[in-house]
């Protein structure tokens, strides 16, 4: 124990970090700190232990042959350190961690937060806006809600929603229209991370192949909301995304059939996680909001009912 009380934890920290990245830049990035204090904290690590751990080459921080190792171990240690921090976080039953893709929590599930609150004031909920799907062992998120076909290695998944998808613009937009071939003379505000394209539609109406004319493309489904609500174009929405703009008439669905995409709004759970109370009420509470709003969006919009 003498020698592992001679280094310091924030020194491994920087050698783990940059013998899996491979360089200085991307361990500062994900360490939060400057290039400089992991550059110092790796020298300060090498003169402890008395060796040199890495190579300085113009392609980076290569890892000596002699210590790829005692770096795999580190990274082996962190591991274990970060699941045991979060299971200490897990067992808090009052906080309830969820991950959710940026989109559906800015425009769909943070307005109804006030309602779970009020059902279950004894829960806090901790909303982590990001859509990766990180080791479960290496965070301490309780439930993830995604996107996808329902096949994730290593967790488990729960459909919510199958997605569907329909062209929507403004009222005054629409008037122009009589028929869905009238939409391929409108410029269309294009997603262009979206998992479908408009063939999706077009196929569906006997259009396919037809083409479009895009006005902007956004590498964000929000930023298309936002642009097709001040009329600039036609966008291929799903349910959730505008469920509260149809239901309040800023957009309208002219044309139907809503489409299936294929994809689907999921629970995502590690594959071995233990039963908690507190998901299973959050799950059951978000399902009857899910209902609750597709019953009201297909009086406002009946293309997606």
């Amino acid at each position: 124990m003498k020698n592992l009380n001679q280094l310091h934890l924030n020194g491994l920290r920087a050698v783990e970090a940059v013998g899996r990245l491979g360089s200085l830049q991307a361990a500062a990035e994900e360490l939060g700190v400057s290039i400089g204090a992991v550059s110092q904290q790796v020298i300060k690590t090498e003169q402890q232990l008395g060796r040199m751990l890495f190579e300085r080459t113009s392609r980076g921080m290569v890892a000596v042959e002699t210590a790829t190792d005692m770096l795999a171990r580190l990274s082996d240690g962190f591991r274990h350190l970060s699941g045991a921090v979060a299971l200490a976080r897990r067992s808090d039953d009052s906080l309830l961690t969820i991950s959710v893709a940026p989109v559906f929590a800015a425009r769909w599930l943070v307005h109804r937060i006030p309602d779970f609150s009020e059902r279950f004031p004894q829960i806090s909920l901790r909303i982590d806006a990001n859509d990766r799907l990180t080791d479960a062992s290496q965070t301490d998120v309780d439930l993830r809600i995604r996107v996808g076909r329902g096949h994730w290695p290593g967790f488990k998944a729960e459909l919510i929603l199958e997605q569907r998808v329909a062209p929507l613009c403004t009222p005054a937009m629409a008037e122009k229209l009589r028929e869905p071939a009238d939409i391929l003379d409108l410029p269309k505000v294009i997603d262009g991370r979206a998992m479908f394209t408009w063939d999706v539609w077009l196929s569906a109406v006997g259009l396919e192949g037809a083409e479009i004319k895009a006005r902007h493309t956004f590498s964000e489904a929000s930023l298309c909301l936002d642009a097709t609500i001040a009329g600039q174009g036609v966008m291929l929405a799903w349910q959730t995304i505008a469920s509260h703009q149809l239901q309040h008439g800023q957009l309208v669905a002219p044309f139907g059939p809503a489409v299936k995409t294929g994809f689907g709004h999921y629970f995502v759970t590690a594959e071995n996680a233990r039963r908690s109370e507190k998901v299973e009420k959050f799950k059951r509470w978000l399902k009857r909001e899910i209902e609750d709003d597709m019953e009201r969006l297909a009086k406002a919009a009946p293309v997606f009912a």
